[in-house]
């Protein structure tokens, strides 16, 4: 008899983080799993996850009809968060309807899997005053879920990363489920195991942006990551803040000299060393500090 396997898919898959998680909890506990579909619209992130995967996604989400998706037990989705700010006063589907969410939840009612995962920014909880997250819910509701949802941040769950992201979960059947909740239970690696011993100079911010930084700050960690904001300030933590897509090409500097490789990123969100490189450098960045697309 064929083992019975868990089959899932991978929305806004970017480079695969979704996929990497969901393989190392289905190995922990045992459990036969299969990832049946994926999509990401970036031709860079697919070139990625097909190197680590052995299978390109599909692209535009928008252009994929629900019903050519394979039937499924999971859905994974990251879903960009994009642009909220068109979203009205009405109710469900129609609060939702041109944003990447509503083919998040076009092809959740389609399909009808057992349950889902949606992750997104911290942000989505208190955007306009939290009416954007209920919308959501409601939505998700409609379509028949039970759902819940929470702030969960990275840096709780054995990464040096302060990272915190909101995750939703629902399922088509009332079930017990409770949000593990880590403090104290999971040691966090430290940032020594997270950092290259050498690098390249390439990655060293010129003297005179080092020696603004030591002007300003005086760390009391070694190692650590040093952080300047938007308004100039400076700190610094044995941990990161979390990698920012777009954000300056020093807004992140070790011990306030270097900026983080390429694997150094991957690392801190929880890639593992077999993760391949197979893109440029700068496109690796890009994908390690999104992790998905559209």
């Amino acid at each position: 008899m064929e083992e019975k396997k868990i089959r899932y898919i991978d929305l806004f898959c970017g480079i695969g983080g979704f996929r990497v998680a969901a393989t190392q909890v289905f190995k922990k506990f045992g459990i036969a799993s299969e990832c049946v579909f994926s999509c990401d619209i970036d031709s860079y992130a697919r070139e990625a996850y097909h190197a680590n995967f052995g299978e390109y996604p599909a692209g535009d989400i928008t252009k994929i009809e629900s019903n050519s998706i394979p039937d499924h037990d999971l859905l994974f989705a990251g879903f960009p968060c994009q642009p909220f700010s068109i979203i009205g006063h009405k109710k469900g589907f129609e609060d939702v309807r041109g944003t990447l969410f509503f083919d998040v939840a076009r092809i959740i009612e389609a399909k009808k899997p057992s349950g889902f995962v949606l992750e997104n920014v911290k942000q989505l909880a208190t955007h306009q005053n939290g009416y954007t997250l209920e919308r959501i819910l409601e939505t998700l509701k409609e379509i028949g879920y039970f759902v819940d949802w929470k702030v969960l941040n990275a840096l709780d769950y054995g990464l040096p990363q302060k990272r915190e992201r909101v995750f939703i979960v629902g399922s088509r059947a009332p079930i017990d489920f409770t949000f593990f909740w880590s403090k104290r239970q999971i040691e966090r690696k430290p940032l020594s195991e997270i950092l290259e011993p050498e690098v390249d100079p390439k990655y060293y911010a010129s003297e005179y942006i080092q020696e603004r930084r030591r002007h300003k700050h005086q760390s009391k960690y070694n190692p650590s990551i040093w952080h300047e904001n938007k308004a100039g300030n400076v700190c610094s933590y044995p941990y990161s803040c979390a990698l920012r897509a777009g954000a300056s090409y020093n807004y992140l500097l070790v011990n306030g000299e270097r900026r983080l490789t390429p694997r150094e990123m991957l690392r801190l969100q929880g890639f593992p060393d077999s993760y391949k490189i197979a893109v440029s450098e700068s496109q690796t960045r890009k994908g390690a500090e999104k992790r998905r697309g559209h």
